[in-house]
This record gives C-alpha cells, structure tokens and sequence, in this order.
C-alpha cells in the first residue's frame, strides 16, 4: 500500500464488511481480494483480514450482550466453538504453506460456488420451530462445526454463512439466535488462526488494524439493529462485488 488514500478505503470497506459479516456472513468475500488487490501476498492476506475479524467479532458480541440475548446458548456455542478451533489449526497450516497463484484461483471458484448458493438457497421460516441443540443435533453440529473450522482456517471468506446455514438447517436456530452463535464460534478459532499466522509471520498489522476501525463500527451497529432488515439489500450488493473480484482473480 502506497497510497495514503488506501487506508481510507480500507476503513470504509472494512465499516461496510462488519455490518455484512454481522447479518448475515459472507464479508471476507470482498475484504480478502482486496487485501490481495493492494499487494499483499495472498498468505498473508488471508492473514491479515482476520486481524480485523477478530476486533469486529469482539463489538459484535458485545452488541449482542447488550441486548441480553446470549445467556441461552453460550453453552451451546462454546462447544461448537471448540470443535471449531481444533479444526480451524489445520485449515490455517494448509493456507500458510499453498502458492500464491494456487490460493487465488481456490478463493475465485470459492466466491462464485458461495454466491451461487447465495441466489439459490431457500428462506426459512423458523420463528415457530423448536430449538434443537440436544441428543444427536448437538452430535451432528458439532461434527458440521469441525468441518466448517478447517474452511474457515484455510480461506474464511463465507465461513459466517455455513455456520448460519447448520445452525438453522440442524438446529432449527432463527437468525438473530444464530448469529449469537456465530459471533461467539468465530471470536474463539479466530483467536487460534491468528496465532498461526502470526507465528509463521503472515501478519500485517498496520493493514488489518485500519481495517478493523471500520469493521468494528460497522459490526457494533449491525449487531444492535434488527439483523432481519436490509438483508436483501446486502445480498444484491454482495453478489454483484463479489463477481466482479472473483473475474479480477482468476483473470488478472
């Protein structure tokens, strides 16, 4: 980063990506291209964007807290939380070792394949179902949840997504619940993936400390505002920029 104007846009990038990775997930699709695009190698990129991960989960849980609705299931997500980091450890081994070149055509069929699924995935309604996070629903998320660690480990970008995804197709959480959840799963191997980075030296922490100003404002917003309104707006805007970096990606 040459230019001083970069980190204006990183903070305006990162303020729009917290309040996207709060609501829904899906926020590291544009952050981690761009990191690329400013001239990071892409293993330190991958890094580096977790910095301000980290700093944004930290207001958004605290927002959530705020509002009294995390005593519920913070058993619940510890676990999953765990099961999450211990995978998590190897995701990121497998990222801080991969070539360049190799990483960002992964990260461009990874954006499409997401956003894909983006457009076609069905909106449920769950306000009227029961909670499940007992018996063989809290075998089977906390298995899904081993799973999702070594994908968010490797590459991040869309892990908020699939945990959304497992916790309402498993256990039958609405948004907001899950979201709790997510926040709390990813504030826990976040931890665990920026010490792998950081121990092999792929931290840039004057790049992702800019980003988390705008990313921490952004997700201490998202996370005290009604996290049902402007999702659609967010997924148009999401979809549209991600293709387009996913082109510059394998393309250029």
């Amino acid at each position: 980063m040459n230019e001083w104007y970069h980190y204006f846009l990183l903070i305006g990038v990162g303020f729009v990506v917290g309040i996207i990775n709060t609501i829904s997930g899906g926020g590291s699709l544009l952050t981690l291209p761009i990191l690329i695009f400013l001239g990071l190698p892409s293993n330190t990129a991958n890094g580096t964007n977790r910095i301000a991960i980290f700093i944004q989960t930290i207001f958004s849980y605290a927002g959530f807290r705020s509002k009294g609705v995390t005593n519920k299931y913070s058993t619940f997500g510890w676990y999953l939380a765990v099961s999450a980091t211990i995978g998590s450890l190897i995701g990121s081994r497998i990222a801080i070792d991969i070539r360049d070149d190799l990483f960002n055509k992964i990260l461009a069929v990874v954006m499409i394949l997401i956003v894909g699924f983006m457009i076609l995935k069905p909106n449920k309604k769950l306000n009227e179902l029961a909670d499940r996070i007992t018996g063989k629903h809290f075998i089977l998320s906390t298995i899904a949840f081993f799973f999702i660690g070594i994908y968010g480990g490797f590459i991040q970008a869309g892990t908020g997504i699939f945990i959304l995804l497992t916790l309402s197709s498993i256990n039958h959480l609405t948004l907001i619940k899950s979201n709790v959840i997510k926040a709390m799963v990813m504030l826990v191997y976040t931890v665990a993936t920026l010490l792998m980075f950081g121990f092999n030296d792929k931290l840039n922490w004057p790049i992702g400390l800019t980003m988390a100003i705008g990313q921490a404002f952004g997700g201490w917003i998202a996370s005290r505002w009604s996290v049902n309104k402007g999702d659609g707006v967010v997924k148009i805007f999401l979809i549209v920029t991600v293709l387009l970096m996913a082109i510059k990606l394998w393309f250029f």
